[in-house]
């Protein structure tokens, strides 16, 4: 076996290659709680897309919440262990197999040297987390180790002989055997608080984003998911002066096919949004997959219980 090429994110001094990446998957990127709070200059706040997966995946062997991992989309990477390991996958269904053996999801795996690690393509969802014991190491742009699609900042997607290195190596032990965790929905019903450009829409526009569903395009990637149902009708044609977006908005183009922005949206839009998806279901849009459908529905007031699917 040839030596492994660092992955520019690795950090050789502070510890040796964990493990080569054999086979990168179809867009797998390293992801943490992303950079907030630079919109006024026109980076996204990135981040893992499904946070609540991220999250999991990190206490599950035993890191801090917002420690980089890596997100997988559809078909997920071949990974080659150098040294042992604590792993854990989360998110998205998939048959995973260590030495083509199956593992579990939502729980911790340990790894000796040498083994291989299939991650392989998503059956429920769009998007598994892996997560390293000690996090992957990373160079922080803006604070945040997160690959963002849209400005192309943090690390390049992962590619065929990256190695992968840890941030920390001496970690205490989790102390989870496995998380209960509710399957993905195929077909999930978003919570929304409408507008805030919602008088822009015909009358019957509101009515039909909350009553029928829509089918979710192949158009998806972290930026955004296009859908297509109901034409939505903006009452004229005037053009709308871009304004600040944020993430979970639904925004209308003239062609009145919605598009929920996701992890990479740009900052500012000139497109009318119609709702925005509270924070609390943005895991479950973010694992839409070409084919599904979503429906909507308006958040009943802000005295509403936060959602529980999928945390433990």
């Amino acid at each position: 076996m040839t030596p492994a090429r660092l992955h520019p994110q690795a950090t050789p001094a502070r510890s040796a290659t964990l493990a080569e990446v054999i086979d990168a998957g179809s867009r797998t990127t390293i992801q943490d709680l992303g950079r907030p709070g630079h919109a006024h200059l026109g980076v996204p706040p990135s981040g893992a897309a499904d946070r609540a997966s991220l999250t999991l995946a990190n206490r599950l062997v035993g890191n801090a919440e917002g420690a980089p991992a890596l997100e997988t989309t559809l078909r997920g990477p071949t990974l080659q262990f150098l040294r042992a390991a604590t792993i854990a996958l989360t998110g998205a269904r998939v048959d995973a197999t260590l030495d083509a053996r199956p593992v579990a999801m939502d729980a911790p795996l340990a790894v000796r040297p040498g083994q291989v690690l299939v991650v392989g393509t998503a059956t429920l969802g769009l998007r598994t987390y892996v997560a390293v014991r000690g996090g992957l190491a990373a160079p922080r742009t803006l604070g945040s180790a997160s690959t963002d699609e849209l400005t192309g900042l943090g690390p390049a997607p992962l590619a065929t002989g990256d190695g992968l290195s840890a941030d920390r190596l001496e970690l205490a032990a989790p102390a989870v055997d496995v998380a209960p965790v509710s399957a993905i929905a195929p077909s999930p019903t978003l919570r929304v608080t409408v507008g805030p450009r919602d008088d822009w829409f015909a009358p019957d526009a509101v009515t039909a984003l909350l009553t029928e569903p829509f089918a979710v395009t192949a158009s998806v990637n972290r930026i955004g998911v296009r859908l297509r149902g109901p034409v939505l009708p903006h009452r004229e044609q005037a053009e709308l002066r871009s304004e600040g977006v944020v993430t979970g908005s639904i925004q209308v183009p003239p062609s009145g096919g919605p598009i929920v922005l996701l992890a990479d949206h740009p900052t500012t839009g000139g497109y009318p949004v119609i709702a925005v998806v509270v924070g609390d279901d943005l895991s479950l849009a973010a694992q839409l997959r070409p084919g599904d459908h979503v429906r909507f529905k308006q958040l009943a007031g802000p005295a509403a219980a936060p959602r529980t699917d999928r945390l433990p």
